[in-house]
């Protein structure tokens, strides 16, 4: 059997009451059978969550719980788990009974065979929870956007199912944030880092009880964090393109004027004008960026 005794599996909790009971001695049992530490973060839950929680991890000395005196948001509960994992590596999971243990195997597997620093588990195209229409186009729109801004070799960007390289991402913590988006900027962190990411198969099961908290205003917010972990890492993806756009326009609407005659306009020098501020501005930021990136 694989030594997993180097890991340490951490679950955010809010307010899943209902899913803990049957999920916990599983969860428990599975981590006393491989040696491994189990690592729950109660979100400032309003219903039973803490009281389960903290019963079980009186039952094994090798289960902590972390308790948020206010909500911090699904972020900020795994940010709160990785920075006390103190194993070589950390898994994350949700408390909703979606995520299969077995695939906890498969995801330690993988980095021992390939050495990676981040291992993602790849959700089923044909898996009924990711096949909802409306959040799988929410999913599709985030990866597109993201992909066009950054090189995305990976497939399933925000899976809650992740393998950490533990001192990594206790090193880069700081740069992400509390919401949802947490899963998506950790990884395109890694991978502009040219940390080594991989993805292996996962089987995504029904929520054991609750309700999804994903809705519009979270994709929102994964976009716009999607764009600030970009403007710290390579800011020029973002001002090359806008400052060339605002050239070609000012450049498109002089023509006409040339034709007849009456010089450059003022819409097309402010224009012209603003694309080449914004390259300038690109570069600068380009060159701080390169410095932060060596200091990290």
């Amino acid at each position: 059997m694989t030594d997993f005794s180097q890991l340490t599996i951490i679950i955010p909790v809010f307010n899943e009451a209902q899913s803990l009971p049957g999920l916990l001695p599983e969860i428990l049992q599975f981590c006393k059978t491989r040696n491994f530490l189990l690592l729950a973060v109660n979100d400032a839950s309003t219903d039973d969550s803490a009281d389960i929680l903290q019963a079980a991890a009186s039952q094994w000395d090798g289960m902590t719980v972390i308790t948020h005196k206010v909500n911090r948001g699904y972020g900020g509960a795994l940010s709160s788990g990785l920075a006390q994992a103190q194993t070589p590596y950390a898994i994350t999971i949700d408390a909703d009974g979606q995520h299969r243990l077995d695939d906890v195997d498969a995801l330690m597997s993988a980095r021992k065979r390939t050495d990676a620093d981040m291992v993602i588990g790849r959700r089923s195209e044909n898996s009924r929870n990711f096949q909802q229409a409306y959040r799988s186009l929410g999913k599709k729109i985030i990866r597109g956007i993201a992909k066009v801004l950054v090189d995305l070799p990976v497939q399933d960007l925000n899976s809650g199912m992740k393998l950490y390289d533990t001192s990594l991402a206790q090193r880069y913590l700081p740069l992400c944030p509390d919401g949802m988006a947490f899963s998506d900027v950790m990884t395109l962190i890694f991978l502009q880092q040219k940390h080594l990411v991989i993805e292996e198969p996962i089987e995504v099961l029904d929520r054991k009880a609750g309700l999804s908290t994903i809705n519009t205003m979270t994709a929102f917010d994964t976009v716009i964090q999607i764009l600030n972990i970009v403007m710290v890492f390579n800011p020029l993806r973002i001002f090359l393109p806008v400052g060339l756009i605002a050239i070609l326009a000012g450049l498109l609407w002089a023509v006409p004027f040339f034709i007849r005659g009456h010089g450059l306009s003022t819409v097309a020098m402010l224009s012209i004008t603003t694309g080449l501020i914004l390259i300038m501005l690109g570069l600068i930021a380009e060159q701080l960026s390169q410095i932060r990136r060596k200091n990290l």
